[in-house]
C-alpha cells in the first residue's frame, strides 16, 4: 500500500475516535458499534505504521551517526533487522478482510445419518460451541429446538452474540465451521460394543443488522402455535409459538423459546433475516468465482469436514490436516486448536493471494 493511502487510513483512523468521544453517536447503539468494530480493527495496523515508521527513522539517525561514530553501526544494523517483521505484519494487516469477521452469529446443527446416534452427537456439538462461547464471554442462545426421544436435537438454532466491539468477533472464529461434523463411537444405543459411524451438520450465517436485510412484510406468511417440550408435550396454554414462511425462496423459520408471540416472532424473523444474507452472499460469491469455503448443505458422512473419533480420543480436520488427541478438551469448549489452525490456513491462501 502506498504512503497516500497510509495516510488515509490514518484520517480514518482518527475521524473514528472524534465520533466515538462523541456522547451523542452511543445514542445510537448500533452505529457505535460499528464505528467501535472499525476503530477496534484499525488500532493494530495504525499501531504497526506508527513503528514502522519510528523504526525508519531511527535506521536513518544510526546510519548517519554511525560515519562519526562506529558504536552506531551496530544498533543501525539492530535496527534494520526488526523493519522486515514490520512490513510483514504490515501486508498482513492490510489484507482484504471478511467484512463480517466482527459480527455476532447464527448456527443450525442438524442431525444426519445415524438415527438417534446421530441427534444424541448433534446435542454434543452444541455444548461443545456453547461452552466455547462461555469461555470467551459471549452470550449464546438456544432459538429453537427439536428434540430427539434420548436427549438429542434433530435440529437446534443458536445464536451467539459478543459483547463488545472487538474487530475479531463470533464470526471470525466460527466461520469455517459450517460443514459435516462425523463421529465415531460406541452408541448409547449399541448393546455389542461395536464403533458406528454417523453425522450431524453445521450451517453458520452472519447476524445481519437490522438495516442489512430487507423483507418485505407482504412476503411473509406467520402462522402461531403453541409450544412443545421433549415427547411433543404442550408448555405453553397459549399460541406463542412462531412459524414464519419467507414465500420468495420457501425458507421457513420457527421460534418457540420466548415468552411471548412477539419475542418469538421477532427472532425468527432475524434468523430469517441471516438465512437471507447468507444466500445473497453465495449468490455474490458465485457470480464473482470466490474462492471462499462452501458450506456443506446434505449431511453426509463422506462429504465431512471433519471427524470425531472418540476410542482415539482424536478430533481431524480434513481440509488442513490438522490432528490432535485432546477430543474430551475440544467437547469441553477447547477449540482454538483447530479453528487456529483453520485461521491460518486462510491467512496463508490470502497472503499467497496476494503476492500473485
Amino acid at each position: 500500500m502506498d504512503s497516500s493511502s497510509l495516510h488515509g487510513l490514518r484520517d480514518e483512523y482518527a475521524e473514528l475516535e472524534k465520533q466515538l468521544a462523541d456522547p451523542a453517536v452511543h445514542a445510537d447503539q448500533t452505529r457505535a458499534r460499528k464505528l467501535g468494530r472499525r476503530y477496534a480493527e484499525l488500532s493494530p495496523v495504525i499501531k504497526t505504521i506508527s513503528e514502522l515508521d519510528a523504526a525508519r527513522e531511527d535506521l536513518a539517525a544510526a546510519q548517519e551517526l554511525a560515519h562519526e561514530d562506529a558504536a552506531f553501526a551496530a544498533e543501525a544494523e539492530e535496527i534494520a533487522a526488526r523493519i522486515p517483521a514490520l512490513e510483514s505484519r504490515l501486508t498482513e494487516l492490510l489484507l482484504p478482510r471478511d467484512p463480517y469477521d466482527g459480527s455476532d452469529v447464527v448456527m443450525e446443527i442438524k442431525s444426519g445419518e445415524g438415527g438417534e446416534e446421530s441427534a444424541l452427537f448433534a446435542g454434543d456439538l452444541l455444548r461443545m460451541y456453547l461452552r466455547y462461547a462461555e469461555r470467551h464471554g459471549w452470550k449464546a442462545e438456544v432459538l429453537d429446538s427439536v428434540d430427539s426421544d434420548l436427549g438429542g436435537y434433530k435440529d437446534v438454532t443458536v445464536s451467539v452474540k459478543s459483547k463488545g466491539t472487538d474487530a475479531e468477533g463470533v464470526w471470525s472464529r466460527f466461520k469455517f465451521e459450517g460443514g459435516v461434523h462425523r463421529v465415531q463411537r460406541v452408541p448409547a444405543t449399541e448393546s455389542q460394543g461395536r464403533i458406528h459411524t454417523s453425522a450431524a451438520g453445521v450451517l453458520i450465517y452472519p447476524e445481519p443488522e437490522e438495516v442489512e436485510v430487507e423483507i418485505d412484510p407482504n412476503d411473509l406468511r406467520i402462522d402461531v402455535f403453541r409450544s412443545s417440550g421433549p415427547g411433543g408435550q404442550s408448555v405453553n396454554t397459549t399460541d406463542s409459538a412462531v412459524r414464519v414462511t419467507h414465500l420468495p425462496t420457501g425458507i421457513v423459520v420457527s421460534c418457540q423459546n420466548e415468552k411471548s408471540q412477539i419475542q418469538n416472532r421477532a427472532r425468527a424473523i432475524q434468523v430469517l433475516q441471516a438465512r437471507l444474507q447468507a444466500m445473497a452472499e453465495e449468490e455474490a460469491a458465485s457470480k464473482a468465482a470466490d474462492a471462499r469455503r462452501s458450506q456443506v448443505r446434505t449431511v453426509d458422512r463422506s462429504e465431512r469436514v471433519r471427524t470425531y473419533n472418540f476410542p482415539e480420543n482424536r478430533i481431524s480436520d480434513h481440509r488442513v490436516n490438522y490432528k490432535a488427541y485432546n477430543l474430551d478438551q475440544v467437547l469441553d469448549g477447547d477449540l482454538d486448536g483447530v479453528l487456529d489452525a483453520l485461521a491460518t490456513a486462510d491467512r496463508e491462501e490470502r497472503l499467497a493471494a496476494a503476492g500473485s
